[in-house]
């Protein structure tokens, strides 16, 4: 087991095919080839949000045209989960711009978590900092999974986020894992970090104990009005090599692509399939970023062999 960053640097170093192929290995060894599982996101309450995320549209501390909106009510979130559950979706996503649920809020979530299991799909969420009796309302209600990214490294923290701390994300982690559910926990890349920043973000990540079952690899949208419009993209084989060294040091975690894949080709897509990644979000949008077409995703599935799960 890697423990330690000058191994995961030493994993980047490597020659981009000579990593691709170990990354596919250790793949195939803990999933079945070409499986890929398949979640859809919803924002359940969009915009307004108190924190200060430098990338995202949904911080009310930045201008970019998102409105705030208040809770979806129980049918509309009914009538999207069994949408995604006919597009091919096993897992749906909830996600509120919420620096942390309030009790009415909560309760109101953990009616939409027991309605929408009873569809028999999976259910995560993504609602903000949780303390423990949060947390165990939300397994109680039978939450699968719960999604909080610790975003980037430790030593990068604060220059995307103020407003809370990287201890608080850890702190939540270990609420949601105390209360028996799985965790859903990646970040983004390409926010202006450095590969050594990125092998360490990825490191932390791995030593979670345990590590995430879920593991969603972003790339930055660089949305107008965010501090970050202006940051320039990785380069796609750095994006990949993220997704292979990802794969090695969580073998058993399932690796999604996440925001980002709109502007990625397909040749793209489908070297990061190679590389480990093994879930994707379906549906044309991300709480509010765009995604790929339903039907464009599934030629793509189409042309590659792989199969939703």
């Amino acid at each position: 087991m890697i423990r330690a960053l000058p191994e995961v640097l030493a994993l980047f170093d490597l020659p981009f095919l000579d990593l691709v192929h170990q990354a596919t290995l250790v793949h195939r060894q803990h999933f079945t080839s070409g499986e890929v599982q398949a979640s859809t996101l919803l924002s359940i309450k969009t915009g307004g949000c108190p924190e200060n995320c430098a990338y995202c549209p949904q911080s009310a501390h930045f201008e970019t045209g998102v409105k705030s909106q208040k809770l979806l009510s129980l049918p509309e979130v009914l009538e999207a989960a069994k949408q995604a559950k006919a597009q091919g979706a096993s897992r749906f996503c909830m996600g509120a711009a919420w620096r942390s649920p309030r009790g009415q809020d909560l309760q109101k979530v953990a009616e939409m978590v027991q309605e929408v299991k009873a569809l028999g799909l999976e259910t995560c969420a993504t609602l903000g900092l949780l303390d423990q009796e949060q947390a165990e309302v939300l397994s109680l209600a039978g939450l699968d999974y719960y999604n909080h990214n610790l975003d980037t490294s430790s030593d990068h923290y604060a220059e995307i986020i103020t407003t809370r701390a990287y201890q608080d994300r850890l702190n939540t982690l270990s609420n949601v894992r105390e209360a028996g559910m799985k965790v859903c926990c990646g970040g983004i890349v390409g926010l202006g970090e450095t590969r050594e920043q990125r092998s360490r973000f990825l490191l932390e990540l791995s030593l979670l104990d345990p590590a995430p079952e879920s593991v969603p690899i972003n790339h930055l949208i660089a949305t107008p009005g965010t501090p970050l419009e202006h940051q320039k993209a990785l380069d796609w084989t750095e994006f990949v090599r993220t997704v292979a060294v990802a794969r090695v040091l969580m073998p058993s975690s399932f690796v999604r692509l996440s925001a980002g894949r709109e502007g990625m080709p397909e040749a793209v897509q489908a070297w990061c399939f190679m590389a480990g990644a093994n879930s994707i979000f379906l549906g044309e949008k991300l709480l509010t970023a765009s995604n790929p077409e339903l039907e464009q995703d599934h030629q793509m599935f189409e042309k590659l062999g792989l199969t939703l799960i």
